[in-house]
């Protein structure tokens, strides 16, 4: 293994050796080692870079190294600064896995119930991705989440730059059989005053964080963003289910023209769970 202490360094011994793997805190690395589907030639440890390992202010953002571990980022300092995102990290396993996984194997690991996805994405952060002879480039963090292959060979994720928005935000989720912590849906919410928005994003139930934008349009429309930035729980429940439709539509009616088929009783639950979720991310931060 090979131990650089600079991000640039990092870059170049993995331009160095190809088939070389990055590893931070090596928990989805192991987990895929130990069932086989991956036999890394060499290993890049990205443990000693300290640059990575904190964050710090820039023009109104929060420049957020990938080395962060989910354990730092659930402290009360960190929370106080992105409350959303701490949520998540809190919730993202026991203390050994938080203790290890950073922020960055969550986002380029990029699995579906990964707890990071859905509060980056309605947070509209920003990843700066470190390449060969010291280049930085920056890529929307939707068009990652988007499944598209947008990191070269020989690029790692050196920081994520989220917008500082001093507003109220949530995230929620809820957990299936196949594990304490392990998301069957989760919900991000984010209220962004200065530009009277509300951003949502809905992690787990699709390979990515889905953004049901004709559901965030409608509620902000009905939000007094000048008064209390109260709703009506009618208007509540109504965003729940706007949100969990545009996220698990109903089947789509056969080309004869008859019955569109039922959901299956375990989507339906689905959906339910999606616009509980939903309502009550929203009402938490609109309190």
């Amino acid at each position: 293994m090979v131990l650089p202490t600079t991000l640039d360094e990092a870059v170049a011994a993995l331009a160095d050796m190809p088939a070389a793997v990055p590893v931070a805190g090596g928990t989805h690395l192991m987990a895929e080692v130990n069932s086989g589907r991956l036999r890394p030639a060499a290993l890049v440890g990205l443990g000693r870079i300290s640059e990575i390992r904190g964050w710090q202010y820039q023009d109104g953002h929060a420049l957020l190294g990938a080395g962060l571990t989910h354990a730092r980022m659930g402290r009360p300092d960190f929370a106080a600064l992105m409350p959303s995102l701490a949520s998540a990290a809190r919730t993202a396993g026991p203390p050994q896995i938080r203790n290890a996984a950073t922020l960055g194997g969550n986002i380029v690991s990029a699995a579906p119930t990964n707890d990071a996805l859905p509060v980056l994405a309605a947070l509209d952060a920003t990843l700066i991705v470190a390449g060969p002879g010291g280049a930085r480039r920056e890529i929307p963090i939707g068009q990652l989440l988007a499944g598209a292959d947008l990191l070269q060979p020989g690029e790692l994720v050196g920081y994520v730059r989220v917008p500082l928005l001093h507003a109220p935000q949530a995230f929620l989720k809820a957990t299936g059989r196949t594990g304490p912590s392990r998301a069957l849906a989760s919900v991000a919410v984010v209220l962004d005053p200065a530009r009277r928005q509300v951003r949502c994003a809905v992690g787990a139930i699709a390979p990515v964080p889905l953004r049901p934008l004709e559901a965030e349009q409608w509620v902000a429309s009905l939000i007094d963003w000048d008064g209390e930035r109260g709703l009506q729980p009618e208007a509540l429940h109504a965003f729940g289910d706007y949100v969990a439709m545009a996220c698990i539509p109903d089947p789509e009616p056969p080309a004869d023209g008859g019955e569109p088929p039922a959901l299956p009783p375990a989507v339906l639950h689905l959906r339910r769970t999606v616009a509980t979720l939903a309502r009550r991310g929203l009402g938490r931060a609109l309190r």
